[in-house]
């Protein structure tokens, strides 16, 4: 990928809502390239557009990362189960003995307990992992400074 295009997903990246004519003041690219660009992107690159939000301000003041190991014959059903929960911000296939990571954003500890006695209920849980995330101290920065961008080998 070009320098430019790296230094135009950055930007992206870093105020996806920037108007194109800021954004081509601020790189010295043609707002029409801009926005073929963007349109570009959003056909295989970009997977969505959206806000990043500060829970604990929405009283979800319980924030988790789980590594879950389930028996083999769950795992799909775990998945399905992770995937469709209100709960659960995100899933990631893992390694390492586990099967999957997840983010939980819950009110309170006890919605935690009660997610978690529900999914023993249902799945056979060989082991978890439970992280509580105390502070957010960096999130989804990577790539979002156009300064230092880097072309790729």
């Amino acid at each position: 990928m070009k320098k430019k295009d790296l230094i135009l997903l950055s930007n992206f990246r870093q105020d996806a809502r920037m108007s194109l004519t800021k954004m081509s003041k601020k790189t010295n690219v043609p707002i029409s390239t801009i926005f073929d660009k963007l349109k570009m992107f959003e056909k295989d690159l970009i997977k969505k557009h959206t806000t990043l939000l500060d829970f604990s301000k929405l009283g979800y003041n319980t924030r988790v990362n789980v590594a879950i190991k389930c028996d083999r014959s769950d795992r799909d059903a775990l998945k399905s189960f992770l995937v469709c929960n209100e709960n659960v911000n995100s899933v990631y296939k893992i390694n390492n003995g586990y099967d999957y990571m997840i983010e939980g954003i819950f009110v309170h500890i006890k919605d935690l307990d009660e997610f978690f006695q529900r999914l023993e209920d249902k799945f056979n849980i060989q082991d978890k992992q439970i992280y509580y995330v105390v502070d957010e101290i960096k999130r989804e920065e990577f790539m979002a400074n156009p300064e230092l961008v880097q072309v790729m080998n």
